[in-house]
């Protein structure tokens, strides 16, 4: 029989995490109930599990049980409310902004229960959607490039002609709104269904700040020539979705010596007025970079301002941000972009 010591010294069975736990209790069901709890899932969840069916394939009995067990204790904290929630909260979204919008919402904050008008979009691969950007009418295909998630959209369009990229970019960072015709010509293109048969004349969607998104997921190379041929036919729309991609938020993506060489050449006034618009943690980060003398003196500045107008916030912002383009471009910092860095 094995001493006390021998026990404690015998290693613990590590935790299952959850992909493997819902694997587990996945192959644990017949085919067909597997099967429909799939088709409920989003493509990347469906691929996530996939992996994890594999992963698990051989899994000891006592990682089963942990799996049953993590997926007792879950089932314990389900509320009545999530009981058909999601065609509630769909319904009550589509009564208040309409079909398209609430469909662009909940793409967003549930990608779970993912639109119907745009549910072939997320099966779909990258060459694929490359190949409907390239062969629809450039409307569309602006459409598409505006409900697509950042990186996707920046890889299907990165195969594409210069010319057309830069004439999807275009249309797609002018969109404000869209005449109903172009949404039945979009949902056309992905054969989906209207669900309530409810339209409005014209829906929000795209813009500069969801073209800006994508374009940062973009190579390098890509982005620069992409806002280059942007500024042959708009340069104020190009320089607003420039500003887009980097705002002073992104400060703190910036690692501290950078952030210093930025801070250093920012007037002490206009940095005082800046961070009056931020949070205390974005204060405590960049004056981090600064001096003792030189922090108290910013300090100093913003305890002495009562009221600062959110248009002058802005403006110091942007000045701030023009000086880090300036020194990116100049090669002195780096801006962290999605898969390359954007400069």
């Amino acid at each position: 029989m094995p001493d006390v010591a021998e026990l404690d010294n015998a290693p613990a069975t590590p935790t299952i995490d959850g992909s493997a736990a819902a694997a587990i209790l996945l192959m644990l069901l017949d085919e067909s109930e597997a099967a429909t709890i799939l088709k409920q899932l989003a493509p990347e969840e469906v691929r996530q599990l996939a992996k994890a069916m594999f992963d698990t394939a051989n899994a000891s009995e006592q990682q089963i049980g942990q799996a049953l067990d993590r997926f007792v204790t879950r089932s314990r904290d389900v509320s009545a409310l999530a009981i058909g929630a999601d065609t509630r909260i769909r319904t009550v979204m589509t009564e208040a902004v309409g079909n398209v919008r609430a469909d662009n919402i909940l793409a967003a904050v549930a990608p779970q229960r993912s639109a119907a008008s745009l549910e072939i979009l997320r099966w779909m691969d990258v060459d694929a959607i490359s190949g409907l950007l390239a062969s629809e009418h450039p409307q569309v295909g602006a459409l598409i490039l505006s409900v697509l998630v950042p990186d996707i959209a920046a890889r299907a369009i990165e195969t594409l002609d210069e010319v057309l990229q830069a004439d999807l970019v275009l249309r797609a960072a002018m969109l404000t709104s869209v005449p109903a015709a172009a949404i039945e010509d979009l949902e056309s293109v992905l054969a989906s269904a209207n669900v309530d048969g409810q339209r409005v004349a014209k829906q929000a969607i795209g813009g500069p700040s969801d073209v800006a998104k994508i374009m940062k997921k973009m190579p390098k190379q890509l982005s620069e020539r992409t806002i280059r041929a942007l500024k042959k036919h708009d340069r104020i729309l190009a320089q607003t979705i420039e500003e887009e991609m980097f705002i002073f938020e992104n400060l703190r993506d910036l690692d501290k010596k950078s952030l210093g060489s930025v801070l250093r050449s920012v007037d002490a006034a206009q940095l005082a007025i800046a961070l009056k618009g931020t949070d205390e943690d974005m204060v405590d980060l960049c004056l981090a970079t600064m001096s003792k003398r030189a922090s108290e003196t910013i300090r100093d500045e913003m305890a002495e301002m009562t009221m600062v107008k959110r248009a002058d916030v802005d403006e110091a912002q942007k000045g701030i941000m023009l000086i880090v383009r300036q020194m990116a471009a100049a090669g002195e910092i780096m801006i962290a972009g999605g898969g390359d860095d954007y400069v």
